[in-house]
């Protein structure tokens, strides 16, 4: 992992940072705290000790996508085919295992737990499809969109079948304050994506409308899934506050990395186009950072690099600042955030893998 020293351009921004880093990390009480954050245990492989509650995913998240029509069907089963990370539901069940055994020291992941983990994936999905509608994209995890080859209307509508499936699965639960935690995610995709619309012309303002909109498009859903199976595995509210910031704070990290990602990876390993922020006029973390030191890309920002050349130039301006490692840095800052809460809990082999996963997240390269 790299690590970068500041430099004195930016160290009035990296005050402006730490501002916003302070407006996200209000305190939790410390009462939970059951030992340092450096791990004891040894290495626990994430996907390893999740693959026991995450067998049979797909195939029950199609099962809860049962339709008479057989291309609704197929539109629908195009992005569950086993091929994804399975990044979400993966937290979740870790996530899951932690709380238990901090409470009560059982091993189980329950029923309603692992549904929160289908669900989770679910929602995910349905914003994927919808977001492709939205940026006209072309391909998404190595393969044509679902909006390429069925169109953009037959697209949203699968995208909206997908999401009811969820909700059915989600009132299945049973439980008023689990559905009311995971329609907040649905709500906040929603405004996410409002936010993505628009742009601010002041940088600081610039830079926090950035970090809300990382959180609603991508952190909520994270954060509230393991508040969610936090809820219906302890029943302390401070256990419930640590499993959700420890998803916002990944959550956000994921997302940055994914924006340093799109500067710095190939298409073939992305599986999706790089530049694609740029493309679409967003300005993300590197592109924020850059405008530092290259304020000639304010104009640029502002008009979403819809002139010929502003997409080549900004992405060549980002390459010769620190935008990037600053970004990265940030990344770990917030990693390093959810590692404090998470180590809160009671010691176990899936608390040491949520451990092991931030950093999985600040070393992914696609």
């Amino acid at each position: 992992m790299c690590h970068f020293t500041q430099r004195s351009s930016t160290l009035s921004f990296q005050k402006i940072c730490n501002i916003f880093w302070r407006f996200h990390h209000t305190s939790t009480s410390h009462l939970c705290s059951c030992s340092k954050t450096v791990s004891d245990e040894k290495y626990q492989d994430p996907f390893q000790l999740g693959r026991k509650d995450l067998k049979n995913l797909y195939e029950d998240i199609k099962k809860e996508l049962l339709v008479s029509t057989a291309e609704l069907k197929e539109m629908c089963d195009y992005y569950f085919d086993g091929k994804g990370k399975a990044f979400r539901p993966m937290i979740v069940v870790l996530m899951a295992r932690a709380c238990n055994i901090h409470h009560n020291n059982s091993r189980e992941v329950q029923a309603s737990q692992r549904s929160v983990a289908i669900i989770a994936e679910m929602i995910h999905t349905a914003s994927l499809v919808h977001d492709d509608v939205i940026d006209d994209a072309n391909s998404r995890r190595g393969k044509m969109t679902v909006n390429q080859i069925w169109g953009e209307r037959k697209a949203v509508l699968a995208g909206d079948f997908i999401l009811s499936a969820a909700s059915v699965a989600l009132a299945r639960i049973g439980n008023t304050t689990i559905i009311s935690v995971l329609t907040q995610v649905i709500e906040d995709l929603v405004r996410g994506e409002f936010l993505q619309l628009g742009s601010k012309e002041n940088e600081n303002e610039r830079f926090a409308h950035y970090l809300e909109k990382t959180f609603k498009k991508t952190a909520s859903l994270i954060a509230n899934s393991c508040k969610a199976v936090s809820i219906l595995g302890c029943p302390d509210p401070k256990v419930h506050e640590i499993a959700y910031q420890y998803g916002k704070n990944v959550g956000i990290a994921f997302q940055l990395i994914d924006d340093v990602l799109d500067f710095t990876s190939c298409a073939d390993r992305l599986g999706k186009p790089t530049a694609a922020d740029l493309k679409l006029g967003l300005a993300t973390g590197p592109v924020l950072f850059a405008c530092r030191q290259f304020p000639e890309m304010n104009a640029m920002i502002m008009r979403r690099f819809s002139k010929p050349g502003d997409v080549e130039r900004a992405r060549k301006y980002v390459l010769q600042s620190d935008g990037v490692q600053q970004t990265t840095y940030l990344a770990q800052r917030y990693c390093h955030e959810a590692t404090r809460e998470i180590s809160k809990l009671r010691p176990s082999p899936e608390r040491e893998a949520l451990i092991q996963l931030t950093e999985m997240v600040l070393m992914r390269d696609k």
